[in-house]
């Protein structure tokens, strides 16, 4: 006989303020035993040395965690001058070192390299698999790999503060897949002064800001109660970025049983994906054709 799943079904976003020092995976288990939940995921990983955003899926609200992957996302973040390490941050050893500073001008002058459409080297501690392996394990055991250039968008990348000629504090906003260590590292390396990142913070990803989030501490204090479900935000925020369709019942019905169903009459050409509502809940997403929708994924 199959055992049914523990824990209750809740479905929503819970958005997380994460402390430096934690990884994600303990933030979503510990997110998951707060809410008793039955399934939980996260929305893109932060270093543990990171903090800032970190927007958990529960329940349904875990089909729509690909789209806040793919969406936009802020990152502020100070560059120390002067220094490469193994990790491309802090917590890592250094293993090269620079006397050059460069100017507040050559700094912006070489940002320009790091803007629009980018390829980018991930760092040798990153999570990006090598014959299976994750890199950073490698790492770990001194194998030094030749790691591929992967493409990356990067919206904006500007100096939002010089505290002193040994570091530069800037804001990127970038989409999927960046990584703010090798920002760091490359833009060191293209001033001749090498660098790494000291501190990180993700301000807000797709539609969720650090100043809404939940800390750890709140969480602890709130576990198990009424309480803490008054911070859980609905899954349909996972899908802001997709256009909203709204079906009939009958529509309803037939998306609902994974069949394509009818939406009201929209703007939306042939092929484009979309999510369908009925009476303000999320009913499905899939691909628009000719007054119907099609759906890929289900929302029950």
């Amino acid at each position: 006989m199959a055992r049914g799943k523990k824990g209750r079904v809740v479905s929503g976003w819970l958005v997380v303020d994460k402390p430096a020092g934690i990884t994600s995976t303990a933030v979503v288990n510990k997110v998951k035993w707060a809410m008793d939940a039955q399934k939980a995921g996260h929305a893109g990983t932060l270093d543990p040395a990171a903090t800032g955003v970190l927007a958990v899926a529960l329940g349904e609200a875990t089909k729509t965690v690909p789209y806040i992957t793919d969406a936009l996302k802020c990152y502020r973040f100070r560059v120390t001058l002067g220094a490469a390490t193994t990790t491309d941050d802090a917590e890592g050893t250094v293993i090269e070192t620079s006397d050059l500073r460069p100017s507040d001008s050559q700094i912006e002058a070489a940002l320009a390299a790091f803007r629009g459409d980018i390829e980018q080297v991930p760092p040798q501690f990153s999570a990006v698999k090598v014959d299976g392996e994750r890199a950073y394990d490698l790492a770990r055991d001194g194998e030094a790999m030749d790691l591929a250039a992967r493409p990356l968008w990067v919206e904006r990348l500007e100096i939002i503060a010089r505290p002193d000629v040994d570091h530069v504090d800037l804001e990127m906003v970038c989409g999927k897949g960046g990584y703010v260590r090798s920002i760091a590292r490359d833009l060191g390396r293209a001033l001749g002064c090498l660098g790494h990142v000291e501190w990180l913070r993700r301000e807000w990803s797709g539609p969720f800001t650090a100043a809404e989030g939940i800390s750890i501490a709140q969480i602890d204090e709130l576990a198990k109660t009424d309480a803490l479900d008054q911070w859980l935000k609905p899954l349909e925020l996972g899908l802001a970025d997709l256009p909203e369709l709204r079906c009939t019942p009958e529509g309803a019905v037939r998306l609902k049983n994974g069949n394509p169903g009818m939406v009201l009459a929209s703007n939306l050409q042939y092929g484009d994906e979309a999510w369908a509502s009925y009476q303000g809940r999320a009913v499905a997403v899939g691909v628009y054709k000719s007054g119907e929708l099609h759906p890929s994924r289900v929302f029950n």
